[in-house]
């Protein structure tokens, strides 16, 4: 790091602890909460995260007002752009096996503020999910009998009409969270349980939509007399995408219950695959049925499944639709009651929240305190609030979210091994990885004659293998030798990792600004035609450049669990995608959103940085470290010295050792 000047260096040290990273221990199987999940159990997890009440209700809505019929290509096209998202989610949940999702992978290869806040804005978007969940869960059951549960609140209990509130309070929402919450914190098992019961009527529900629906269809419905396929264009299309791309989120459940699974390193990456592959068939299934059934400008958006076989004349299977869509909101309800207390357990079990919620039932095995603190807070949600006005924020958590997921994603494939606190073990969990070059215990020296010598530590017999420099692949994160001849001189002395990180911050950069120019450059902005094109072609190259800068420097290749393929171009996608969606949220979102993050930043400053157990680590004695040199003589000299941080000057104690038994000419560490 570049000397600064005695004024600077607060400023620089605040900098680095706020972008700290998480060191991960020695055994990553090794957690207090209880390894039990199959892979059967986060694959139904998964789908009753993502097959809930967009099925029942979104589908018909989009169908209805933005799309038509085309809404079949519209949740093709945003399954496509979720499954970009899943890659990064499931290379994460099987190379890192720890409950927080989101939060965990940011804490791991971004920084720590960075993690505090995308697990702040994740704990906000399951508290409002649920609620408004549980309260299209009330409105669908209070729908089948006529609303007479809202009129009898109404008129024997209370109502008020006060903005952001809703006209009365849904004791039924509230009450179905509690009971949620009540058998969640049972344990795993018990969750588990109940999401396969309700997952197993929901999905056999479905098939009978199918089977029935099929059977009823009218490919009439379809005709230029009705409209047509897609009456609303592509434009209609590409806009029902982005609302579609809603009804697949969800499937970050599987990441957040990684550390509950039984082996994560396949369980995660194949339910992740087969829940979304499920759910994408799902919705483009049902919505073929439904638009078949009847036409789509007639559909009744809040329970368009249910009014369609009522209007064809069979009621008792609109029954059947509407027992299947309130299991499938149990599914969701119970989904974001799981992955809600793990990732505020994660925090508090990092220190950066309070640590009352990093306490795990030694019994159930289940952080109970978290489970039932933010059970009552996300009842009390869906009983004070007029969550409708709240729904647009689930969105941009979510994306964000997902963004720093795949900026994750980049990061941690090119960055170097980092030692555990015990200095011997590497972030990875695979125990039959590579270890890096710069922090193995053998070291490589490269000869004045060009090939490389690697000396073994001296607890084993010194061995000399002898290679040629220019077959050797180079450590990870650093520029492939290719492109050493040319770009060596302006790249070749950064450390491993670190060109990668900062076009990695130039990815984002560019993406954010080419967005905003596709946007609101003819519209809001007014830009001319010219000065468009400049940007347009400006930003575009940027992000080009990147994303070739990426390329050119070695990958880890080391990993035997998931990767995602083809990095960076498919975490780039997704970020360029998510960004986009976030630029088309509404100003009061951006507000919401603004007000939100500056409550965390106060939790953090006030709380989390004092506590941070990365920041305890920090202050901790540091290791003792054993260094020997091989003099040309033959005599072996030790010295011991404590490990200091970059910057400080070492001091050490010679120790003479009796003589060994081969010569070498360089200096070996060993820690």
């Amino acid at each position: 790091m570049a000397t600064c000047t005695r004024g600077c260096t607060p400023a620089v040290r605040l900098c680095q602890r706020l972008n700290r990273l998480k060191t991960l221990e020695d055994d990553m199987m090794a957690t207090s909460l209880k390894r039990c999940l199959s892979t059967l159990d986060l694959t139904l997890l998964g789908v009753g995260g993502m097959v809930g009440s967009g099925l029942y209700v979104l589908t018909g809505t989009v169908a209805k007002d933005m799309v038509g019929p085309a809404v079949i290509i519209s949740f093709i096209f945003a399954g496509i752009a979720s499954l970009l998202a899943a890659f990064c989610y499931a290379e994460f949940g099987a190379r890192i096996p720890k409950t927080g999702s989101a939060y965990m992978f940011t804490y791991v290869s971004v920084g720590e503020i960075w993690a505090f806040l995308i697990g702040w804005n994740v704990i906000l978007e399951n508290m409002i999910g649920g609620a408004a969940v549980a309260r299209a869960w009330s409105g669908y059951l209070d729908s089948i009998f006529n609303h007479a549960i809202q009129n009898f609140t109404e008129t024997h209990i209370m109502q008020w009409n006060v903005p952001f509130l809703a006209h009365y309070p849904d004791l039924l929402a509230a009450g179905i969270l509690i009971v949620a919450s009540f058998f969640i914190s049972f344990g795993v098992q018990v969750s588990s349980y109940l999401n396969h019961i309700f997952s197993v009527i929901s999905m056999g529900v479905i098939l009978f939509i199918l089977v029935f629906g099929f059977i009823l269809a009218e490919p009439a419905n379809w005709s230029q007399k009705e409209g047509g396929f897609a009456p609303f264009g592509l434009s209609g299309i590409l806009a029902g995408s982005a609302t579609c791309f809603y009804a697949f989120v969800g499937f970050d459940v599987i990441a957040s219950s990684s550390e509950e699974a039984k082996n994560p390193q396949k369980a995660v990456p194949i339910a992740t695959a087969i829940s979304l592959g499920l759910a994408a068939t799902a919705y483009i299934l049902v919505s073929t049925v439904l638009t078949l059934m009847v036409p789509w400008h007639s559909l009744d958006p809040n329970s368009a499944l249910a009014d369609a076989f009522f209007r064809r004349g069979y009621s008792w299977a609109g029954v059947i639709v509407a027992i299947g869509s309130i299991c499938a909101m149990n599914t969701v309800l119970l989904c974001n009651l799981f992955s809600l207390p793990r990732i505020v357990y994660a925090m508090a079990e990092d220190g950066l929240f309070f640590k009352i919620f990093a306490r795990v039932n030694p019994v159930t095995k289940v952080p109970v305190n978290a489970i039932l603190v933010f059970g009552v807070l996300m009842a009390t949600m869906a009983l004070v609030f007029d969550l409708e006005a709240l729904v647009q924020f689930l969105s941009i958590g979510t994306l964000l979210a997902y963004s720093f997921v795949a900026a994750s994603v980049i990061v941690l494939r090119f960055q170097p091994d980092k030692t555990s606190s015990k200095g011997t073990a590497s972030t990875s969990p695979n125990p039959n990885a590579e270890p890096s070059p710069a922090r193995s215990e053998s070291q490589t020296i490269t000869e004045d004659s060009g090939e490389l010598k690697q000396y073994e530590s001296f607890s084993d017999k010194l061995q000399l293998v002898e290679r040629q420099a220019s077959r050797e692949r180079r450590g990870v994160g650093q520029l492939r030798a290719y492109w050493e001849p040319y770009l060596g001189k302006l790249l070749g002395d950064c450390e491993p990792g670190e060109v990668v990180a900062f076009c990695v911050l130039s990815l984002i950069v560019s993406s954010v600004s080419l967005c905003v120019v596709l946007e609101f450059g003819t519209k809001q902005l007014q830009l001319p035609i010219w000065s468009f094109s400049v940007l347009l072609v400006t930003f575009s190259s940027a992000l080009v450049l990147s994303l070739a800068l990426i390329w050119i420097h070695e990958p880890r290749t080391d990993s035997k669990t998931f990767q995602v393929p083809l990095v960076p171009l498919t975490p780039a996608a997704s970020i360029l995608f998510n960004v986009f969606l976030m630029m088309k949220l509404s100003h009061l979102t951006w507000i919401r959103f603004s007000v939100w993050i500056a409550v965390g930043l106060f939790v953090y400053f006030g709380y989390g940085i004092w506590h941070s157990k990365e920041g305890m680590r920090e202050l901790q004695p540091k290791d003792m470290a054993a260094r020997y040199v091989v003099l040309p003589s033959g005599s072996l000299v030790e010295t011991v010295q404590s490990v200091q941080p970059d910057g400080q000057v070492d001091t050490s104690a010679p120790h003479i050792t009796p003589s060994a038994a081969s010569t070498a000419e360089e200096y070996v560490g060993k820690r």
